[in-house]
């Protein structure tokens, strides 16, 4: 592992965190919708680009493995917050993307009191995550009253209900994994 912090990937990593409040700003205040789809797509595309170039040019870092998920959760929520109060989203979905992550936080929490690490993010885990990533961006656009609002409406379900599926999924399997490495500490 990289003991670096300065590497292009954690660059990318910091850009994204850097479209959190701008998309918040850009959907809230300025109703700017395709500007904030704008910041979402690079959002995603330096979600998946930044983990990628990590391990291609063998620039892993510890701050990258903490920051990459915290910015994440980060994003899903502002973006979940944001999509609730625009009317674009139930509010049943904040609360299994919530609780889904309120458990295995406190399970992240207990693995690390007794010094058995972090759950090792899976490329499932990144699918869940780029899923609702990539569904989001179309749930605004489905806000407006268009063809092309009626076909985001479609797409954007459709990779929210996958999203969801496959974060409970993981949920599950990272569940089980930091239970099985808790299990076997005592």
């Amino acid at each position: 592992m990289n003991r670096t912090i300065y590497t292009i990937p954690n660059a990318l990593t910091f850009l994204r965190a850097l479209g959190i409040p701008l998309f918040a700003y850009l959907a809230l205040s300025r109703h700017a919708d395709a500007w904030a789809v704008a910041v979402l797509a690079v959002g995603g595309a330096t979600d998946y680009f930044d983990g990628k170039l990590a391990r291609a040019w063998n620039q892993t870092s510890r701050l990258g493995e903490i920051m990459d998920p915290a910015i994440d959760r980060a994003y899903i929520a502002v973006t979940l917050i944001v999509l609730l109060i625009r009317g674009a989203i139930p509010l049943w979905l904040i609360v299994v993307i919530v609780l889904r992550d309120l458990i295995l936080g406190i399970l992240t929490l207990a693995m690390k009191r007794r010094g058995l690490g972090l759950l090792t993010v899976t490329y499932s885990g990144k699918a869940a995550t780029f899923n609702l990533l990539y569904a989001f961006p179309f749930l605004l656009l489905a806000l407006a009253d268009t063809t092309l609002g009626h076909i985001a409406f479609v797409v954007g379900w459709s990779f929210a209900l996958w999203g969801v599926g496959l974060y409970l999924s993981t949920g599950v399997d990272y569940f089980i994994s930091g239970w099985r490495k808790l299990s076997g500490a005592n």
